[in-house]
């Protein structure tokens, strides 16, 4: 007589936005502030100030440089040789073990987040231990779009509420993954992980963290039988 078949890991991918979850856009915004002429710390506290009042990170560069034309600065500064994006010394330093831990226990792992196209190659270049990459501008599609986590759930051929989404936005990041049905993992940390607040929606959180180190010994304590 043999016994029952293990029953379904309750948690069968992961997925992971870019920005201050796996990227630190510290120094990004400061190379930005350098651009501009704007003393850093005088910079990233307008930045603060404006998301605590609802604003978005492209409301900082209009009030430091009215008119500003984002594609056009790009250009600008790549062609000075200070392009925009992120590299290795921008990857928080638990990303890597992390993505690799939670790849080691057989779970899908992905990387989706709102980036520009040229966020793909960057991230790809990061070499971390993930089965996708998904860049909205890529996609053509973006959070909290709806569409945007049925891509996710999709890309890894599983279930929504078999998959976890992992972020630091409240906004963009639990609120629609929950409502599409994923499990949700808040990440208590960059600008918007500190200034925005829903005890409701974190109440719903399967997991609040405040760092990655702690997540594939959760994951795989969710996950056994």
């Amino acid at each position: 007589m043999t016994g029952y078949p293990p029953a379904p890991r309750s948690i069968q991918a992961v997925f992971f936005d870019i920005g201050e979850t796996l990227v630190n856009e510290g120094e990004i915004y400061g190379r930005w502030a350098d651009w501009l002429g704007v003393p850093r710390h005088t910079f990233l506290t307008k930045l603060g100030a404006i998301l605590a009042t609802g604003g978005g990170h492209q409301d900082v560069f209009q009030y430091f440089s009215p008119g500003f034309d984002l594609d056009a600065e790009e250009k600008r500064r790549a062609a000075a040789g200070v392009p925009n994006g992120f590299g290795p010394d921008d990857l928080y330093p638990d990303a890597r073990a992390c993505l690799s831990a939670l790849h080691g226990q057989g779970l899908y792992v992905g990387i989706a987040g709102n980036q520009p196209v040229q966020a793909a190659e960057q991230m790809a270049a990061l070499g971390l231990d993930a089965d996708v990459i998904g860049i909205s501008d890529v996609w053509g599609v973006e959070k909290p779009s709806p569409e945007f986590f049925e891509r996710c759930a999709q890309i890894a051929d599983v279930l929504p509420d078999r998959v976890l989404y992992v972020g630091d936005r409240i906004d963009n990041d639990m609120r629609p993954a929950i409502a599409f049905g994923m499990k949700a993992a808040f990440l208590r940390r960059g600008p918007w992980g500190h200034i925005q607040r829903d005890d409701e929606t974190l109440a719903e959180c399967l997991f609040v963290l405040d760092g990655l180190d702690a997540l594939p010994d959760l994951v795989a304590r969710h996950n056994a039988p």
